[in-house]
């Protein structure tokens, strides 16, 4: 059996410079339930930003519930995903109901595919530096 992982304060993106520097900086991937935004930050442990807009659902029941389901995914594959990232998640489509298993496997997916193309963008624009 898997050891029992927990949605950790350091797991968290808190600070609005944290979302600005990933959305500036950071590579990203679509898919059919999300995006992710991914921008890598040097520490060991990868941090998870949910962006869920008011103006999409009007209901607080509904922004919650794609927020869990979003949570419960990063929980749950976050030995998959790659490290030393913060990976902002937006939802893609204005009245998603995001199933947790289907969700699960395309967070995995797109963070990589995210993260692939921050790093190619970053050994691009380094030597030019």
């Amino acid at each position: 059996m898997a050891a029992r992982r927990r949605f950790r304060p350091h797991n968290r993106m808190k600070s609005g410079a944290q979302f600005s520097r990933a959305y500036r900086r950071g590579g990203r991937a679509k898919g059919s339930i999300m995006q992710v935004v991914a921008f890598e930050h040097g520490e060991e442990h990868t941090r998870l930003g949910l962006s869920v807009g008011k103006r999409v659902w009007r209901s607080a029941v509904k922004r919650n519930r794609v927020r869990r389901v979003f949570r419960e995914a990063f929980r749950l594959e976050y030995d998959a995903l790659p490290k030393g990232c913060d990976l902002v998640l937006i939802p893609a489509a204005s009245a998603l109901q995001p199933e947790l298993a289907a969700t699960r496997a395309e967070l995995v997916k797109l963070a990589s595919k995210a993260h692939a193309r921050f790093t190619k963008r970053s050994t691009r624009e380094e030597p030019s530096a």
